[in-house]
């Protein structure tokens, strides 16, 4: 019998592009920042002002212009289990980011077809753990 190479299942992230997150382990613990980009087949996401690194350019000598060789500053992907949604939540009365789990839900929505008429399906939404409000 011939082993099989073991295919990587791809899961869905509990987070998207554009969300705020808080950095729950390693060496930027704690801090906050947007999601700038995910990358879901390495299960990772590039979260904005967290885990930067110092990167080494060359000179590029391109027809037009080119780049100066230099030391650049810039985000480096961080694995997704070890960032956190934030949601905002009001406690005596201020406003507070607190972190939270993600939930799924199915909602009843009014679907249309291409010739106009109307439906009954389902949606996915996201949910806070927290509140139980939607995300």
């Amino acid at each position: 019998m011939a082993n099989k190479p073991q295919q990587k299942v791809q899961r869905s992230l509990h987070v998207k592009k554009g969300d705020l997150v808080r950095v729950i382990a390693g060496k930027s613990k704690g801090l906050e920042g947007k999601i700038i980009s995910v990358l879901p087949e390495a299960e990772k996401v590039i979260v904005e002002g967290v885990n930067r690194v110092k990167k080494h350019t060359k000179v590029q000598q391109a027809q037009r212009g080119g780049t100066t060789g230099g030391i650049v500053t810039q985000e480096a992907p961080i694995h997704v289990s070890n960032v956190m949604l934030l949601v905002e939540i009001e406690k005596d009365g201020k406003k507070q980011k607190v972190t939270t789990r993600v939930g799924y839900n199915r909602v009843e929505v009014q679907k249309r077809r291409p010739d106009g008429s109307t439906y009954t399906g389902f949606r996915s939404v996201r949910i806070s753990r927290r509140t139980g409000e939607e995300i």
